[in-house]
């Protein structure tokens, strides 16, 4: 078995997938993120043997966050960390926002999660697909983002 990446590598690996796309971040289209997230998601990482201990998070929706309301794709990758008793001390979240204002279309979808947990007996492959053929992947993929971010936080 390969050397796997620890978690802390993670926000850096993801950086390097989105620059493979050959576009700065401000100019990144939702096909070219995706196709970044799923790379860095077949990545595997040093974390816990438990079966939610690292999972990839496909969501979207209009939020508020820090600002007026925008419609917002939500890439994030999530891994648990654990004491030296191996229990849950928290998790560590990456994320990958795309920001597209709020087109009424957009707006229109409403909400939706979507997990795909590493080692639960699921492919990611599957679960990739699962997502983009819905109709709402190629209604939001017809808008290009108007913000891109990415950051790691603890949760």
């Amino acid at each position: 078995m390969s050397k796997r990446s620890l978690p802390d590598e993670a926000l850096r690996l993801l950086n390097a997938e989105l620059r493979a796309e050959r576009q700065a971040l401000v100019d990144l289209d939702t096909e070219q993120a995706w196709r970044a997230y799923i790379r860095f998601g077949r990545r595997r990482f040093d974390t816990p043997s438990t079966p939610d201990a690292d999972g990839l998070l496909f969501q979207h929706g209009t939020y508020s966050f820090d600002g007026p309301a925008a419609f917002t794709v939500d890439l994030t990758r999530q891994f648990e960390v654990v004491d030296r008793e191996g229990d849950h001390d928290h998790y560590i979240q990456i994320h990958c926002e795309l920001d597209y204002g709020l087109p009424s279309a957009l707006h229109a979808l409403g909400s939706r999660t979507s997990w795909f947990f590493h080692d639960s007996g699921t492919n990611l492959d599957h679960w990739a697909e699962e997502v983009t053929s819905r109709a709402a992947w190629a209604t939001i993929s017809a808008f290009k983002p108007v913000e891109v971010r990415v950051y790691e936080e603890t949760v």
